[in-house]
Formats: C-alpha cells, sequence, structure tokens
C-alpha cells in the first residue's frame, strides 16, 4: 500500500461524507471516483489524527510514475504511448461521469505498473467537483494550465482538462514540455522536437489549441483515429 499524510493546514477545500463526517474533499473525491474505473488509484482507508488524515491507498509493487520512466526513455514511442494515453482518457471519462474534475493531469501524478503497462491516475488534492460556470480560482500545476487561465484568470473544467491532455501526450512523444512559460503557453506557438506521425501531431495541436471552443470534446478525442491505431 501506499500512505499520503494530508496536514489540515494544507488541505484546499472541505467537504462531508454521507455520513455527515467532514473530511479534506480529496477523500470525497476519491470515494466517488472510486469503484468502475481499473485506472484510478483506490482509496483502501482513511484516518484522522490530531493534526492531518492519513489516506492508505493501493499500489502496485513494480510500480513507477510516468515521469521516472520519460526521464530514464527520454520519450515514449508512440504505440507505448498511446496504450498510456487511453489509460488516461478511461480515467477522466470515468471522473466526469462522477462529475470529479481531477485538474492536475500530468506524469508525476501517473503509477505505471512497467511488468503490466497498467497505468492509475493519482493524486485528488487539486480536485474538485464539475460545474457548469467558469472556475476563476486555479489548482494544478501552472505549466499545464490553458492560456484563457493565464490571459483571463478562468477557464472551464472540460476545455482545460483536454488542454492538459494535449500537454501530456505532446510530453510523451517529444519528452518535454511543449511551452515553458505563461508567455509560451499564451503566444501558441507549438514546435515538435521529435518526428511524429501526422495523426498524432493533429491530435495534440487540437487538444492544445488556443481557443477553449476549437478543442475537441472527450468523446471526439476517443475516436480519433490516432486513438484507434
Amino acid at each position: 500500500v501506499a500512505i499520503k499524510r494530508v496536514a489540515w493546514e494544507s488541505v484546499l477545500q472541505w467537504d462531508e461524507l454521507p455520513d455527515g463526517t467532514r473530511v479534506p474533499l480529496e477523500i470525497v473525491l476519491m470515494e466517488k471516483v472510486g469503484s468502475g474505473c481499473r485506472s484510478i488509484i483506490q482509496l483502501l482507508d482513511w484516518f484522522e489524527l490530531p493534526d492531518s488524515f492519513l489516506l492508505v491507498m493501493e499500489r502496485p509493487e513494480a510500480s513507477r510514475d510516468l515521469l521516472q520512466l520519460l526521464l530514464e526513455q527520454e520519450f515514449l514511442r508512440e504505440e507505448v504511448a498511446r496504450w498510456l494515453f487511453c489509460q488516461v482518457l478511461e480515467a477522466v471519462w470515468h471522473c466526469t461521469a462522477c462529475g470529479v474534475l481531477h485538474r492536475d493531469i500530468k506524469p508525476e501524478n501517473l503509477l505505471v505498473d512497467t511488468e503490466s503497462g497498467q497505468l492509475k491516475l493519482i493524486d485528488f488534492g487539486c480536485g474538485t467537483f464539475l460545474q457548469e460556470r467558469a472556475f476563476t480560482r486555479f489548482a494544478g500545476t501552472r505549466v499545464y494550465s490553458p492560456p484563457e487561465w493565464i490571459g483571463l484568470g478562468c477557464y472551464q473544467g472540460l476545455s482545460a482538462t483536454v488542454w492538459s491532455l494535449g500537454v501530456l501526450l505532446y510530453e510523451m512523444v517529444c519528452g518535454s514540455l511543449p511551452f515553458g512559460d505563461d508567455h509560451a503557453i499564451v503566444s501558441g506557438q507549438l514546435v515538435f522536437r521529435r518526428q511524429v506521425s501526422p495523426e498524432c501531431e493533429h491530435l495534440v495541436r487540437w487538444c492544445l489549441s488556443k481557443h477553449p471552443a476549437d478543442r475537441p470534446e472527450l468523446e471526439q478525442i476517443f475516436w480519433h483515429p490516432w486513438v484507434w491505431g
């Protein structure tokens, strides 16, 4: 198992379980997405201490986070990237169906079983509930944030998620971030540092469209030719 300690002062949001117990929102979100998707880490139990909460989660024995794998291999072959990316899509789809927004999809939060290739989305500490209106507070990792947040200070949950999926896929197949700072994110000048297939490049560019309305829906990503190989 893996044990995560969440200090009281570090909790971003609080919520209540069905029995009325007040806990960090992270626990509530993990309970909501906890069944029906093998690509999301399972919360096995949790304990409240005087100054913190302990979260007990599953952890496959031969697992490493995707960032470690990328640092070792520099980049992933497209067939490997496709296998892992499809599992991320499954996890995001399940979260969305449960009304949950993860908000911090990145290689460090993707645990990969190096023997089976099974991937699990971890760390819901930046997560929240999906909402129709725009978000005006950001949680997550800034280099994965969309241009509308940096330029306008607001974002829609699903279109921002699609942007982060584009950043992730680029990072998988190119071995580096597409944009290194705020200026690069807002300017949107995307240069591929490695040669990839036309289908892969199309999907990345589509997800990283500067205007949110131009990005695909999750369902459109599922049906993209690159995803189907």
